[in-house]
């Protein structure tokens, strides 16, 4: 194709209208229509050529983004005479021009009449395009019915110009045009091959073929069919003999379809089970169609039968697969539906009642690490707070629109712990009979919360420390490694240091959960947080149960701070909501505690710290008869643990009479 003359060629292009290629489109899409896939690049490229003419550009290439995203090929091209043409599939790397390249992998257009006119971020393009000696051309992407891998470059090579607007509508229905021909072409193509796979499979004896005389029901078939249906190489077929083999609830159905084709002439299509003479079930899939013989002479159903055992079972795999994924996903929704409403009660500073400098600096310390990512390890004795610091952290963190989920190491069984934590396949061990997601993976972009992580048992804390360094494990039960993005808070009313000297804890984990470390002080050194703390918990359950206290007596309030509370503001919580059920006027007494009554009445001295919580576990286990765990235990009375209550017991060296 010689080349055009320069005033010649944007005369058409700068006219803005196209009869004649308006006609030609449509010619174009009639041809694509009747044309076979071995004649679709010709016609293409005849296409490409014309638009030359019509357009009068100097080159116009169909580009096809490769599945590395990493280079185009040039699928077809179309040149005027005098210029060296692409090679035949010639493959352009991203690299030579990678601000062209971009623009056309995110579906953007660019234009430009020189090059110098692009920006400054596209100086290697500009390099290609001298390279190339191309002075202006416009790029697009092709969004066809099926693909949107296909893109259009027109350049011109002698001038610069710019390409009309108007033309690019017209060029891309071109386009689309092509890339539906390409994609049926390629479409066709394939159910060739797949049809000529099939025949393959049936000429190689894959599949037994048979055929059935229909008024005396005598069948013939090959080796192949007898083989699936474990019949004897020269035993003699009929119809009865052949549905005998079929499992007994199937039977009557494979009889009516058999029955349908004969006599209605209708196309046989039917999976079923037979039972083998060894007990072993397979399932079958017949086909097949009537066929005459001649004229006068009975008709036969010809068909084909083959084992489809091990489909049918990866169908019911999956199946059972998807149904146990739906079920899993409704139960995490239900999960992080409860998680948010369990935050949403106790968030931020909400639930932080105090006034007190130790108070006033644990929230000085959340509010510093909070915005951050880093590992935070809350420390403190029991019932001190340690779970709302860890909710207000979380609240004020960038995580806070995705679920808070909590470990409670101290509570789950040392068997189970691992699974709770990173979960387990079905079948990993006796019991197992479905897949969990553990902990870590339900807080994919969120916050765990590892509550005593000190007890948590010692050869657990080695795969913890691979999940909290790699953010990577495995379920139990499966070989497959999954990552995490979590936020870590741990927390603890161990001495984790003296822990780490007497071999109980890993000291590498320490170190590794040690980064940010808040301490929240006992009750005992907040006496200043006591009576916000004892109005706090008056007003909640005094609402919970429609009463109103107008009135705590100031002496109550003295005896109150004057206490040393081993169990901390848990404890305090406790003992206040049983005053409010028994108090029944406007004033608040604490006429249920017997430990505050004869401190109210002086009858007891004040003693040592030592002394007085040992007193004090004392009375609460002969009141519980010495049962420490349940409601009704005497960890719950003094509102600790039952770990924790242990461990003060062989502290103190209590031992039951």
């Amino acid at each position: 194709m010689n080349r055009r003359n320069p005033p010649q060629a944007t005369e058409i292009a700068e006219s803005g209208k196209h009869p004649e290629f308006e006609h030609f489109l449509a010619d174009l899409s009639a041809k694509f229509v009747a044309l076979s896939p071995e004649q679709v690049n010709d016609e293409i490229q005849s296409a490409l050529e014309e638009c030359l003419n019509f357009f009068g550009i100097d080159r116009l290439a169909l580009l096809r983004l490769l599945p590395d995203r990493k280079n185009f090929i040039v699928t077809h091209n179309a040149d005027v005479s005098g210029i060296s043409p692409y090679p035949a599939d010639a493959i352009l790397s991203t690299s030579i021009a990678p601000w062209g390249a971009k623009k056309l992998i995110d579906g953007e257009m660019f234009s430009f009449a020189r090059p110098e006119e692009l920006p400054p971020d596209a100086d290697v393009d500009k390099q290609a395009l001298e390279m190339f000696q191309i002075r202006s051309g416009t790029y697009f992407p092709i969004a066809a019915l099926r693909s949107s891998e296909y893109s259009f470059g027109i350049s011109s090579l002698d001038y610069n110009r710019d390409c009309p607007r108007e033309h690019i509508p017209r060029l891309r229905l071109l386009g689309e045009l092509i890339v539906n021909a390409l994609e049926r072409s390629k479409a066709e193509l394939a159910l060739r091959e797949s049809e000529e796979r099939l025949d393959l499979a049936a000429s190689a004896a894959e599949a037994g073929l048979w055929i059935m005389d229909k008024s005396q029901g005598i069948v013939w078939a090959t080796q192949k069919f007898r083989e699936l249906f474990q019949f004897d190489p020269g035993e003699k077929l009929d119809f009865d003999r052949f549905l005998a083999t079929v499992h007994s609830d199937d039977r009557e159905e494979v009889r009516k379809h058999v029955r349908q084709s004969l006599e209605k002439r209708k196309a046989l299509k039917i999976d079923y089970r037979i039972a083998r003479p060894d007990g072993s079930l397979r399932w079958i899939s017949s086909s097949g169609n009537m066929s005459p013989v001649g004229s006068g002479l009975p008709e036969r159903l010809m068909g084909v039968s083959i084992d489809v055992t091990e489909r049918r079972q990866m169908e019911i795999e999956l199946r059972e697969r998807l149904e146990e994924i739906e079920h899993l996903k409704l139960r995490l929704e239900k999960e992080n539906l409860y998680l948010r409403e369990e935050i949403k009660v106790d968030k931020g500073f909400e639930k932080i009642v105090g006034k007190s400098n130790a108070h006033d600096y644990v929230l000085f310390k959340i509010k510093q690490v909070a915005p951050t990512d880093a590992t935070v390890l809350i420390l403190g004795e029991t019932g001190t707070g340690k779970g709302m610091a860890a909710h207000a952290i979380h609240e004020m963190s960038a995580r806070k629109d995705r679920p808070m989920i909590t470990v409670d190491c101290a509570s789950l069984p040392a068997n189970l712990i691992e699974s709770e934590l990173f979960g387990r396949e079905k079948g990993a061990f006796t019991g197992a009979y479905a897949k969990q997601v553990g902990r870590f993976e339900a807080a994919h972009g969120g916050t765990i919360f590892l509550d005593e992580i000190g007890e948590m048992p010692l050869e657990l804390q080695t795969k913890l420390l691979r999940a909290l360094q790699e953010g990577q494990f495995e379920r139990l039960g499966s070989p497959r490694t999954v990552k995490v993005d979590v936020r870590v808070i741990a927390a603890t009313s161990r001495d984790l240091k003296a822990e780490v000297r007497n071999k109980r804890f890993r000291e590498d984990l320490f170190y590794r959960i040690n980064v940010f470390p808040i301490s929240i002080p006992p009750l005992r050194m907040r006496k200043d947080d006591i009576p916000l703390l004892v109005r706090h918990f008056v007003d909640k359950y005094g609402r919970k149960m429609g009463r109103k206290y107008e009135t705590i007596p100031k002496s109550t309030m003295e005896v109150l701070q004057g206490q040393l509370w081993p169990g901390n503001v848990r404890e305090l919580e406790h003992v206040i909501e049983r005053a409010v059920i028994t108090s029944s006027g406007p004033v608040l007494r604490l006429t249920d505690w017997p430990e505050i009554e004869a401190l109210e009445a002086g009858e007891e001295p004040l003693k040592g710290l030592r002394a007085v919580e040992r007193e004090h576990i004392l009375r609460a286990l002969e009141e519980t008869h010495w049962k420490i765990d349940g409601k009704d235990g005497a960890a719950s009375l003094l509102g600790l643990h039952p770990s924790t209550l242990r461990f003060r017991l062989k502290k103190l060296d209590i031992k039951r009479p």
